[in-house]
Protein backbone atom coordinates (compact mmCIF):
# COMPACT_ATOMS: atom_id res chain seq x y z
CA UNK A 1 0.00 0.00 0.00
CA UNK A 2 1.27 3.57 -0.68
CA UNK A 3 0.98 6.55 1.16
CA UNK A 4 -0.33 10.07 0.31
CA UNK A 5 1.37 12.91 2.61
CA UNK A 6 -0.42 16.07 2.36
CA UNK A 7 0.95 19.16 4.07
CA UNK A 8 4.28 18.47 4.32
CA UNK A 9 5.68 22.50 5.33
CA UNK A 10 9.53 23.00 5.47
CA UNK A 11 11.79 26.40 5.29
CA UNK A 12 12.05 28.04 2.34
CA UNK A 13 15.96 27.47 2.76
CA UNK A 14 15.58 23.66 3.83
CA UNK A 15 18.04 21.49 1.56
CA UNK A 16 15.77 19.62 -0.43
CA UNK A 17 18.72 16.40 -0.26
CA UNK A 18 17.25 16.32 3.16
CA UNK A 19 13.82 15.81 2.21
CA UNK A 20 13.79 12.10 2.75
CA UNK A 21 15.22 12.51 6.41
CA UNK A 22 12.05 15.19 6.77
CA UNK A 23 9.22 12.68 5.42
CA UNK A 24 10.49 9.78 7.61
CA UNK A 25 10.00 12.22 10.80
CA UNK A 26 6.77 13.70 9.60
CA UNK A 27 6.02 9.40 9.61
CA UNK A 28 7.50 8.90 12.71
CA UNK A 29 9.79 6.07 10.35
CA UNK A 30 13.12 5.42 10.13
CA UNK A 31 14.71 6.87 6.68
CA UNK A 32 15.20 3.03 5.58
CA UNK A 33 11.95 2.43 5.98
CA UNK A 34 11.23 4.44 3.02
CA UNK A 35 11.18 1.82 0.54
CA UNK A 36 10.30 4.53 -2.44
CA UNK A 37 9.05 8.18 -2.46
CA UNK A 38 7.88 10.41 -4.65
CA UNK A 39 7.36 13.77 -4.94
CA UNK A 40 3.54 14.31 -6.08
CA UNK A 41 3.12 18.76 -5.53
CA UNK A 42 5.61 21.44 -4.39
CA UNK A 43 4.86 24.71 -4.03
CA UNK A 44 5.66 27.94 -2.37
CA UNK A 45 3.67 29.25 0.37
CA UNK A 46 4.23 33.05 0.46
CA UNK A 47 1.41 34.66 2.43
CA UNK A 48 4.05 36.31 4.62
CA UNK A 49 7.22 37.48 3.82
CA UNK A 50 8.60 36.77 7.51
CA UNK A 51 7.58 32.64 6.73
CA UNK A 52 8.09 31.78 3.32
CA UNK A 53 7.61 27.44 3.15
CA UNK A 54 7.67 24.76 0.69
CA UNK A 55 4.45 22.94 0.89
CA UNK A 56 4.97 19.30 -0.47
CA UNK A 57 2.50 16.56 -1.13
CA UNK A 58 4.28 12.98 -1.95
CA UNK A 59 3.85 9.30 -2.87
CA UNK A 60 5.08 6.58 -0.15
CA UNK A 61 5.74 3.78 -0.13
CA UNK A 62 6.35 2.05 3.54
CA UNK A 63 8.20 -0.46 5.05
CA UNK A 64 6.68 -0.85 7.85
CA UNK A 65 3.31 -2.41 6.76
CA UNK A 66 1.99 -2.90 10.61
CA UNK A 67 2.39 0.90 11.16
CA UNK A 68 0.78 2.23 7.83
CA UNK A 69 -3.54 1.98 8.54
CA UNK A 70 -2.18 3.21 11.87
CA UNK A 71 -0.77 6.30 10.53
CA UNK A 72 -3.93 6.45 7.78
CA UNK A 73 -6.62 6.17 11.35
CA UNK A 74 -4.38 9.33 13.66
CA UNK A 75 -3.04 11.50 10.80
CA UNK A 76 -5.49 13.95 8.60
CA UNK A 77 -2.62 14.62 6.22
CA UNK A 78 -1.91 10.70 6.10
CA UNK A 79 -4.20 8.84 3.12
CA UNK A 80 -4.14 5.64 1.04
CA UNK A 81 -3.29 6.54 -2.50
CA UNK A 82 -3.29 4.93 -5.41
CA UNK A 83 -2.61 6.56 -8.65
CA UNK A 84 -4.68 7.03 -11.48
CA UNK A 85 -4.00 4.85 -14.43
CA UNK A 86 -3.29 6.65 -18.04
CA UNK A 87 -6.06 5.58 -20.35
CA UNK A 88 -3.76 3.83 -23.54
CA UNK A 89 -6.26 2.42 -25.61
CA UNK A 90 -5.39 -0.71 -28.22
CA UNK A 91 -5.83 0.51 -31.90
CA UNK A 92 -9.21 -0.32 -33.32
CA UNK A 93 -10.24 -1.62 -35.97
CA UNK A 94 -12.07 1.15 -38.53
CA UNK A 95 -9.45 1.30 -41.10
CA UNK A 96 -7.82 4.50 -42.29
CA UNK A 97 -7.00 4.86 -46.17
CA UNK A 98 -4.89 8.03 -45.35
CA UNK A 99 -2.43 8.95 -42.33
CA UNK A 100 -4.59 11.89 -40.16
CA UNK A 101 -3.88 15.34 -40.86
CA UNK A 102 -2.81 17.84 -37.83
CA UNK A 103 -3.37 21.55 -39.07
CA UNK A 104 -0.84 23.39 -36.48
CA UNK A 105 2.20 22.59 -34.14
CA UNK A 106 1.16 24.67 -31.31
CA UNK A 107 0.66 22.69 -27.71
CA UNK A 108 -2.78 20.57 -29.46
CA UNK A 109 -1.20 19.95 -31.93
CA UNK A 110 2.06 18.76 -31.02
CA UNK A 111 0.83 16.59 -28.27
CA UNK A 112 -2.01 15.17 -30.15
CA UNK A 113 0.68 14.34 -33.35
CA UNK A 114 3.22 12.87 -30.76
CA UNK A 115 0.72 10.72 -29.10
CA UNK A 116 -0.52 9.53 -33.11
CA UNK A 117 2.93 8.32 -34.41
CA UNK A 118 3.65 6.95 -31.04
CA UNK A 119 0.48 4.48 -31.88
CA UNK A 120 2.00 4.26 -35.82
CA UNK A 121 -0.45 6.78 -37.47
CA UNK A 122 1.81 8.52 -39.38
CA UNK A 123 0.13 11.83 -38.59
CA UNK A 124 0.95 14.58 -41.54
CA UNK A 125 1.49 18.12 -39.03
CA UNK A 126 1.10 21.16 -41.49
CA UNK A 127 2.13 24.88 -40.58
CA UNK A 128 1.52 27.93 -42.01
CA UNK A 129 4.70 28.95 -40.59
CA UNK A 130 8.57 28.11 -40.34
CA UNK A 131 10.91 25.75 -38.67
CA UNK A 132 11.23 27.10 -35.07
CA UNK A 133 14.71 27.97 -35.67
CA UNK A 134 13.95 30.23 -38.69
CA UNK A 135 11.34 32.12 -36.46
CA UNK A 136 14.02 33.19 -34.11
CA UNK A 137 15.43 35.40 -36.36
CA UNK A 138 12.25 36.89 -37.71
CA UNK A 139 11.31 37.67 -34.81
CA UNK A 140 14.39 39.40 -33.71
CA UNK A 141 14.42 41.37 -37.38
CA UNK A 142 10.90 42.56 -36.38
CA UNK A 143 11.65 43.62 -32.67
CA UNK A 144 14.06 45.58 -33.63
CA UNK A 145 12.21 47.29 -36.01
CA UNK A 146 11.55 45.16 -39.17
CA UNK A 147 8.86 44.58 -41.36
CA UNK A 148 6.13 42.42 -40.19
CA UNK A 149 5.67 38.60 -41.77
CA UNK A 150 1.94 37.78 -42.06
CA UNK A 151 3.68 33.63 -41.75
CA UNK A 152 6.26 33.90 -39.41
CA UNK A 153 5.99 36.01 -36.08
CA UNK A 154 5.25 35.48 -32.56
CA UNK A 155 2.10 33.59 -33.00
CA UNK A 156 2.25 31.38 -36.54
CA UNK A 157 5.32 29.10 -37.06
CA UNK A 158 6.44 25.62 -35.41
CA UNK A 159 5.58 25.05 -31.41
CA UNK A 160 2.67 27.96 -32.32
CA UNK A 161 2.06 31.13 -30.23
CA UNK A 162 2.66 28.77 -27.07
CA UNK A 163 7.07 28.51 -28.27
CA UNK A 164 7.40 32.45 -27.49
CA UNK A 165 4.69 32.68 -24.81
CA UNK A 166 7.26 32.75 -21.32
CA UNK A 167 6.31 28.69 -21.43
CA UNK A 168 4.22 28.35 -18.20
CA UNK A 169 2.78 24.92 -17.48
CA UNK A 170 0.59 26.15 -14.90
CA UNK A 171 -3.14 24.40 -15.01
CA UNK A 172 -6.26 23.94 -12.88
CA UNK A 173 -6.56 20.18 -14.09
CA UNK A 174 -5.08 17.52 -13.11
CA UNK A 175 -4.92 13.77 -13.36
CA UNK A 176 -2.93 10.59 -15.30
CA UNK A 177 -3.27 13.19 -18.55
CA UNK A 178 -1.56 16.06 -17.74
CA UNK A 179 0.78 13.96 -15.53
CA UNK A 180 1.92 12.05 -19.05
CA UNK A 181 1.93 15.48 -21.24
CA UNK A 182 4.26 16.99 -18.48
CA UNK A 183 6.57 13.52 -18.54
CA UNK A 184 6.86 14.21 -22.53
CA UNK A 185 8.01 17.95 -22.30
CA UNK A 186 10.55 16.45 -19.36
CA UNK A 187 11.52 14.24 -22.18
CA UNK A 188 12.26 16.91 -24.89
CA UNK A 189 14.28 18.55 -22.79
CA UNK A 190 12.32 20.20 -19.57
CA UNK A 191 13.69 19.74 -16.05
CA UNK A 192 12.49 16.62 -14.08
CA UNK A 193 11.20 18.57 -11.21
CA UNK A 194 8.26 20.07 -14.13
CA UNK A 195 6.19 16.87 -13.00
CA UNK A 196 5.49 18.49 -10.12
CA UNK A 197 6.29 22.13 -9.16
CA UNK A 198 2.84 24.14 -8.54
CA UNK A 199 3.44 26.88 -11.17
CA UNK A 200 6.26 25.08 -13.59
CA UNK A 201 8.00 27.46 -16.25
CA UNK A 202 10.44 26.46 -18.73
CA UNK A 203 11.39 29.95 -20.49
CA UNK A 204 10.83 31.13 -23.87
CA UNK A 205 14.63 30.46 -24.40
CA UNK A 206 13.92 26.83 -23.72
CA UNK A 207 10.96 26.30 -25.55
CA UNK A 208 12.69 26.43 -29.13
CA UNK A 209 14.50 23.33 -28.50
CA UNK A 210 11.85 21.19 -27.05
CA UNK A 211 9.94 21.89 -29.87
CA UNK A 212 12.29 20.71 -32.21
CA UNK A 213 12.67 18.12 -29.77
CA UNK A 214 8.87 16.86 -30.04
CA UNK A 215 9.43 17.18 -33.92
CA UNK A 216 12.65 14.98 -34.29
CA UNK A 217 10.53 12.43 -32.15
CA UNK A 218 7.07 12.40 -33.97
CA UNK A 219 9.35 12.45 -37.58
CA UNK A 220 11.81 9.51 -35.98
CA UNK A 221 7.92 7.25 -34.91
CA UNK A 222 6.89 7.62 -38.80
CA UNK A 223 5.14 11.54 -38.84
CA UNK A 224 5.51 14.15 -41.22
CA UNK A 225 6.13 17.94 -41.45
CA UNK A 226 5.38 20.69 -43.54
CA UNK A 227 6.23 24.08 -43.08
CA UNK A 228 4.59 27.09 -45.25
CA UNK A 229 1.84 24.99 -46.02
CA UNK A 230 -1.25 26.85 -44.53
CA UNK A 231 -4.96 25.23 -44.81
CA UNK A 232 -7.26 27.12 -47.22
CA UNK A 233 -9.90 24.58 -47.26
CA UNK A 234 -11.67 21.48 -46.27
CA UNK A 235 -13.01 18.70 -48.81
CA UNK A 236 -16.59 17.94 -47.51
CA UNK A 237 -18.34 15.08 -49.23
CA UNK A 238 -21.64 13.70 -47.44
CA UNK A 239 -21.04 14.94 -44.24
CA UNK A 240 -17.51 13.40 -43.70
CA UNK A 241 -13.98 15.14 -44.33
CA UNK A 242 -12.32 13.53 -47.30
CA UNK A 243 -9.28 15.83 -47.24
CA UNK A 244 -7.55 19.48 -47.12
CA UNK A 245 -7.06 22.09 -49.25
CA UNK A 246 -3.16 23.77 -48.98
CA UNK A 247 -1.28 26.04 -50.59
CA UNK A 248 1.08 23.02 -51.11
CA UNK A 249 -1.75 21.63 -52.64
CA UNK A 250 -4.73 18.93 -51.84
CA UNK A 251 -3.99 16.33 -49.10
CA UNK A 252 -6.56 13.44 -48.63
CA UNK A 253 -7.60 12.86 -45.43
CA UNK A 254 -10.64 11.04 -43.25
CA UNK A 255 -9.13 12.24 -39.85
CA UNK A 256 -8.15 15.95 -39.47
CA UNK A 257 -7.75 17.64 -36.42
CA UNK A 258 -7.82 21.09 -36.19
CA UNK A 259 -5.21 22.92 -34.34
CA UNK A 260 -5.41 26.29 -35.32
CA UNK A 261 -4.47 28.16 -32.02
CA UNK A 262 -6.56 31.30 -31.17
CA UNK A 263 -5.20 33.58 -33.78
CA UNK A 264 -5.86 32.52 -37.39
CA UNK A 265 -8.47 34.46 -37.71
CA UNK A 266 -8.05 33.58 -41.70
CA UNK A 267 -8.88 30.01 -40.64
CA UNK A 268 -12.11 31.29 -38.85
CA UNK A 269 -13.30 32.95 -41.74
CA UNK A 270 -12.78 29.83 -44.15
CA UNK A 271 -14.56 27.27 -42.04
CA UNK A 272 -17.38 29.09 -41.16
CA UNK A 273 -17.71 30.36 -45.37
CA UNK A 274 -17.93 25.98 -45.46
CA UNK A 275 -20.36 25.83 -42.92
CA UNK A 276 -18.55 24.61 -39.89
CA UNK A 277 -20.07 25.47 -36.81
CA UNK A 278 -18.80 27.92 -34.99
CA UNK A 279 -19.73 30.19 -32.23
CA UNK A 280 -19.40 33.67 -30.48
CA UNK A 281 -17.68 32.97 -27.11
CA UNK A 282 -16.87 34.93 -23.50
CA UNK A 283 -13.15 36.11 -23.50
CA UNK A 284 -10.84 38.09 -22.21
CA UNK A 285 -9.46 41.00 -22.76
CA UNK A 286 -7.57 44.31 -21.32
CA UNK A 287 -3.74 45.79 -21.02
CA UNK A 288 -0.81 44.62 -19.30
CA UNK A 289 1.05 46.31 -16.23
CA UNK A 290 4.55 46.49 -16.15
CA UNK A 291 6.73 47.50 -13.19
CA UNK A 292 10.16 46.98 -11.85
CA UNK A 293 11.18 43.63 -10.48
CA UNK A 294 12.49 44.83 -7.64
CA UNK A 295 8.91 46.01 -6.25
CA UNK A 296 7.69 42.35 -7.16
CA UNK A 297 10.40 40.99 -5.53
CA UNK A 298 10.42 43.15 -1.98
CA UNK A 299 6.48 42.58 -1.53
CA UNK A 300 6.57 38.90 -1.82
CA UNK A 301 9.91 37.65 -0.12
CA UNK A 302 10.74 40.48 1.97
CA UNK A 303 14.50 39.05 2.79
CA UNK A 304 16.05 40.26 -0.02
CA UNK A 305 18.58 37.18 0.65
CA UNK A 306 15.70 34.79 -0.47
CA UNK A 307 15.98 36.19 -4.04
CA UNK A 308 18.93 34.10 -5.11
CA UNK A 309 17.57 30.64 -4.21
CA UNK A 310 13.89 31.41 -5.18
CA UNK A 311 14.63 33.77 -8.40
CA UNK A 312 12.31 36.46 -9.54
CA UNK A 313 9.19 36.86 -7.59
CA UNK A 314 5.86 36.20 -9.46
CA UNK A 315 2.28 36.96 -8.34
CA UNK A 316 -1.28 35.88 -9.23
CA UNK A 317 -4.20 38.89 -8.01
CA UNK A 318 -7.69 38.60 -8.33
CA UNK A 319 -9.92 41.74 -7.71
CA UNK A 320 -13.72 41.03 -7.20
CA UNK A 321 -16.15 43.52 -7.72
CA UNK A 322 -19.10 44.10 -10.01
CA UNK A 323 -16.52 42.72 -13.27
CA UNK A 324 -13.57 40.75 -11.84
CA UNK A 325 -10.26 41.87 -12.23
CA UNK A 326 -7.56 39.33 -12.35
CA UNK A 327 -3.78 39.04 -13.35
CA UNK A 328 -2.55 36.10 -16.09
CA UNK A 329 0.40 35.22 -17.37
CA UNK A 330 2.58 36.63 -15.15
CA UNK A 331 6.49 37.05 -16.37
CA UNK A 332 8.81 37.90 -13.49
CA UNK A 333 12.33 39.11 -14.97
CA UNK A 334 10.55 39.42 -18.67
CA UNK A 335 9.67 41.53 -21.63
CA UNK A 336 6.38 43.14 -23.09
CA UNK A 337 6.13 41.52 -26.64
CA UNK A 338 3.70 42.16 -29.73
CA UNK A 339 0.96 39.46 -30.55
CA UNK A 340 0.26 40.85 -33.56
CA UNK A 341 -1.20 37.97 -36.26
CA UNK A 342 -2.18 40.53 -39.09
CA UNK A 343 -0.97 43.17 -40.71
CA UNK A 344 -1.90 47.12 -39.54
CA UNK A 345 -3.47 45.38 -36.13
CA UNK A 346 -1.21 45.87 -32.30
CA UNK A 347 -1.52 43.97 -29.08
CA UNK A 348 0.75 42.96 -26.37
CA UNK A 349 1.47 40.00 -25.07
CA UNK A 350 4.51 38.39 -22.15
CA UNK A 351 7.48 36.49 -22.19
CA UNK A 352 10.85 35.98 -19.80
CA UNK A 353 13.72 33.45 -20.39
CA UNK A 354 14.16 30.89 -17.42
CA UNK A 355 16.93 32.90 -15.86
CA UNK A 356 14.42 35.89 -15.35
CA UNK A 357 16.95 38.46 -15.72
CA UNK A 358 15.65 41.61 -16.73
CA UNK A 359 14.70 44.31 -14.69
CA UNK A 360 11.43 44.34 -15.44
CA UNK A 361 8.32 42.52 -14.25
CA UNK A 362 4.57 42.08 -16.79
CA UNK A 363 1.29 40.42 -16.25
CA UNK A 364 -1.76 40.51 -18.02
CA UNK A 365 -4.50 42.47 -16.71
CA UNK A 366 -8.19 41.14 -18.08
CA UNK A 367 -11.91 40.91 -17.41
CA UNK A 368 -14.37 38.87 -18.77
CA UNK A 369 -16.11 40.09 -22.39
CA UNK A 370 -19.78 37.94 -22.29
CA UNK A 371 -21.60 37.02 -25.58
CA UNK A 372 -24.11 39.57 -25.02
CA UNK A 373 -21.74 42.08 -24.10
CA UNK A 374 -20.54 42.34 -27.81
CA UNK A 375 -23.09 41.05 -30.37
CA UNK A 376 -23.86 37.32 -29.88
CA UNK A 377 -25.49 37.73 -33.50
CA UNK A 378 -22.35 36.50 -35.28
CA UNK A 379 -19.99 33.75 -34.75
CA UNK A 380 -17.12 35.78 -35.13
CA UNK A 381 -18.26 38.98 -33.54
CA UNK A 382 -15.51 38.67 -30.89
CA UNK A 383 -13.00 38.47 -33.65
CA UNK A 384 -14.32 42.17 -34.74
CA UNK A 385 -14.04 43.92 -31.31
CA UNK A 386 -10.21 42.32 -30.81
CA UNK A 387 -10.01 43.62 -34.50
CA UNK A 388 -11.62 47.12 -34.04
CA UNK A 389 -9.21 48.30 -30.95
CA UNK A 390 -6.05 46.48 -32.26
CA UNK A 391 -6.28 48.27 -35.30
CA UNK A 392 -6.93 51.97 -32.71
CA UNK A 393 -3.65 50.06 -31.03
CA UNK A 394 -1.86 50.18 -34.01
CA UNK A 395 -2.72 54.15 -35.19
CA UNK A 396 -1.64 55.18 -31.85
CA UNK A 397 1.84 53.28 -32.55
CA UNK A 398 2.25 55.83 -35.53
CA UNK A 399 1.77 52.96 -37.87
CA UNK A 400 4.32 51.13 -36.67
CA UNK A 401 3.86 48.47 -33.94
CA UNK A 402 4.84 51.23 -31.32
CA UNK A 403 3.33 50.23 -28.28
CA UNK A 404 0.74 52.61 -26.47
CA UNK A 405 1.46 53.28 -22.93
CA UNK A 406 0.31 55.04 -19.80
CA UNK A 407 1.17 55.44 -16.33
CA UNK A 408 -0.93 53.40 -14.15
CA UNK A 409 -1.65 56.96 -11.88
CA UNK A 410 -2.41 58.54 -14.95
CA UNK A 411 -4.83 55.66 -16.41
CA UNK A 412 -6.76 55.63 -13.20
CA UNK A 413 -7.13 59.93 -12.72
CA UNK A 414 -7.90 60.20 -16.71
CA UNK A 415 -5.12 62.13 -17.42
CA UNK A 416 -3.51 61.85 -21.09
CA UNK A 417 0.28 61.69 -21.29
CA UNK A 418 2.32 64.24 -22.93
CA UNK A 419 3.04 62.76 -26.58
CA UNK A 420 7.01 63.28 -25.76
CA UNK A 421 6.87 61.79 -22.07
CA UNK A 422 9.88 60.04 -21.68
CA UNK A 423 9.25 55.84 -20.32
CA UNK A 424 11.08 53.03 -19.92
CA UNK A 425 9.78 50.39 -21.18
CA UNK A 426 10.95 46.23 -21.72
CA UNK A 427 9.29 46.78 -25.23
CA UNK A 428 12.26 46.69 -27.48
CA UNK A 429 10.46 48.51 -30.77
CA UNK A 430 9.44 51.78 -28.91
CA UNK A 431 6.67 52.67 -27.20
CA UNK A 432 4.04 55.92 -27.72
CA UNK A 433 2.28 57.69 -24.52
CA UNK A 434 -1.27 57.33 -24.71
CA UNK A 435 -4.54 57.35 -23.28
CA UNK A 436 -5.43 53.52 -22.98
CA UNK A 437 -8.83 53.91 -22.20
CA UNK A 438 -9.05 54.41 -26.35
CA UNK A 439 -7.76 50.69 -26.78
CA UNK A 440 -10.41 48.97 -25.04
CA UNK A 441 -14.21 48.79 -25.10
CA UNK A 442 -15.34 51.23 -22.17
CA UNK A 443 -16.83 48.33 -20.22
CA UNK A 444 -13.33 47.07 -20.29
CA UNK A 445 -11.82 50.03 -19.34
CA UNK A 446 -14.06 50.87 -16.68
CA UNK A 447 -13.60 46.68 -15.16
CA UNK A 448 -9.83 47.88 -15.26
CA UNK A 449 -10.09 51.18 -13.35
CA UNK A 450 -12.33 49.47 -10.81
CA UNK A 451 -10.05 46.67 -10.20
CA UNK A 452 -6.75 48.45 -9.83
CA UNK A 453 -7.08 50.28 -7.15
CA UNK A 454 -8.63 46.82 -5.48
CA UNK A 455 -5.27 44.76 -6.28
CA UNK A 456 -2.91 47.92 -4.85
CA UNK A 457 -4.80 47.91 -1.57
CA UNK A 458 -4.22 44.30 -1.41
CA UNK A 459 -0.02 44.67 -1.85
CA UNK A 460 -0.41 47.73 0.71
CA UNK A 461 0.38 50.62 -1.75
CA UNK A 462 2.92 48.34 -3.77
CA UNK A 463 1.17 47.36 -6.72
CA UNK A 464 1.73 50.43 -8.88
CA UNK A 465 4.24 51.78 -7.47
CA UNK A 466 5.91 52.93 -10.40
CA UNK A 467 3.86 50.93 -12.59
CA UNK A 468 2.94 51.44 -16.25
CA UNK A 469 0.01 50.04 -18.16
CA UNK A 470 0.31 49.09 -21.83
CA UNK A 471 -1.80 47.34 -24.39
CA UNK A 472 -4.28 45.89 -25.59
CA UNK A 473 -4.00 42.81 -24.32
CA UNK A 474 -6.60 41.09 -26.32
CA UNK A 475 -5.40 37.10 -27.14
CA UNK A 476 -5.80 35.74 -23.53
CA UNK A 477 -8.53 33.70 -25.01
CA UNK A 478 -10.23 32.23 -27.85
CA UNK A 479 -13.56 34.22 -28.90
CA UNK A 480 -14.51 31.71 -30.70
CA UNK A 481 -15.73 28.21 -30.29
CA UNK A 482 -15.94 25.33 -32.97
CA UNK A 483 -18.64 23.08 -32.18
CA UNK A 484 -17.97 19.17 -31.58
CA UNK A 485 -19.39 16.49 -29.50
CA UNK A 486 -18.08 15.64 -25.93
CA UNK A 487 -17.91 11.99 -26.41
CA UNK A 488 -16.79 11.83 -30.21
CA UNK A 489 -15.48 15.07 -30.36
CA UNK A 490 -15.80 15.71 -34.12
CA UNK A 491 -17.90 18.53 -35.24
CA UNK A 492 -21.57 17.37 -35.57
CA UNK A 493 -22.45 16.61 -39.51
CA UNK A 494 -18.73 16.40 -40.57
CA UNK A 495 -17.74 13.25 -39.62
CA UNK A 496 -13.82 12.98 -39.29
CA UNK A 497 -13.30 16.85 -38.09
CA UNK A 498 -11.83 17.39 -34.73
CA UNK A 499 -11.27 20.75 -33.58
CA UNK A 500 -8.89 21.01 -30.44
CA UNK A 501 -7.02 23.61 -27.94
CA UNK A 502 -7.05 27.16 -27.58
CA UNK A 503 -8.45 27.86 -31.30
CA UNK A 504 -11.13 25.99 -30.65
CA UNK A 505 -12.35 27.42 -27.50
CA UNK A 506 -11.25 24.37 -25.39
CA UNK A 507 -7.82 25.20 -23.64
CA UNK A 508 -6.49 28.32 -22.06
CA UNK A 509 -2.83 27.20 -21.89
CA UNK A 510 0.16 25.51 -22.96
CA UNK A 511 -0.84 21.97 -20.80
CA UNK A 512 -4.86 21.86 -21.09
CA UNK A 513 -4.27 22.55 -25.23
CA UNK A 514 -1.52 19.91 -25.02
CA UNK A 515 -4.15 17.38 -23.39
CA UNK A 516 -6.88 18.65 -25.47
CA UNK A 517 -5.01 17.27 -28.29
CA UNK A 518 -4.01 14.12 -26.49
CA UNK A 519 -7.69 13.26 -25.79
CA UNK A 520 -8.79 13.48 -29.21
CA UNK A 521 -5.60 11.97 -30.46
CA UNK A 522 -6.78 8.94 -28.36
CA UNK A 523 -10.30 8.86 -29.86
CA UNK A 524 -9.11 8.47 -32.89
CA UNK A 525 -6.71 5.60 -31.81
CA UNK A 526 -9.54 3.98 -29.88
CA UNK A 527 -11.35 3.87 -33.45
CA UNK A 528 -9.00 3.58 -36.39
CA UNK A 529 -6.49 0.87 -36.97
CA UNK A 530 -3.20 1.71 -37.10
CA UNK A 531 -0.98 2.28 -40.36
CA UNK A 532 1.82 0.72 -41.73
CA UNK A 533 4.87 3.32 -41.29
CA UNK A 534 5.56 5.49 -44.34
Amino acid sequence: MTLKLTNLRLPVDFPEDELPAAVARRLRARPEDLQRWKILRKSLDARSRTDLTWVYTLAIDLQDEAGRAARIASDSDIHRYAPETFDDPPPGDAPLEHRPVVVGSGPAGLLAGYYLALKGYCPLVIERGKPVKERVPAIRAFDGGGPFDPQNNYLFGEGGAGAFSDGKLTCRITGADVDWVLERFVECGGRPSLVYEHRPHLGSNKLPMICRNFRRRIEAMGGEYRFDCCLEGLDIVDGRVRGVQTSSGYIPSSAVILAIGHSARDTYEMLLGLGVPLMPKAFQLGLRIEQPQDVVNRHKYGDPRHLAQLGAADYTLIARGQRDLFTFCMCAGGIVIPSVSEADKFCTNGMSNSRHDTPFANSGLVVTLQTHEFGSDHPLAGVEIQRRYEAIAFEIGRRNYLCPIQSASDFLAGRTPASDARIHSSYERGVRPANLNEVLPPLVSKGVRDGLPVMDRKWRGDFLKDAFLVGPEMRGSSPVRIDRDPTHRQCPQIAGLYPVGEGAGYAGGIVTAAVDGLRTARVIVAKHAALERR
